[in-house]
């Protein structure tokens, strides 16, 4: 796993719409467990999966 930078306010690429997910593969599942790596090390509540 590995900690990724978290976009925060006012970058506008969170101002974008997210396209939906089309199917969970192995990329996707190391993604989902990056985030979860990131959001534990992160000040704050949560994290928005368009924020990585």
């Amino acid at each position: 796993m590995a900690l990724r930078p978290i976009l925060i306010l006012p970058d506008p690429r969170l101002r974008k719409a997210a396209e939906p997910v089309g199917a969970v593969d192995a990329g996707l599942r190391r993604l989902a467990e990056d985030m979860l790596e990131t959001m534990y090390e992160a000040p704050g509540i949560g994290l928005a999966a368009t924020q990585l």
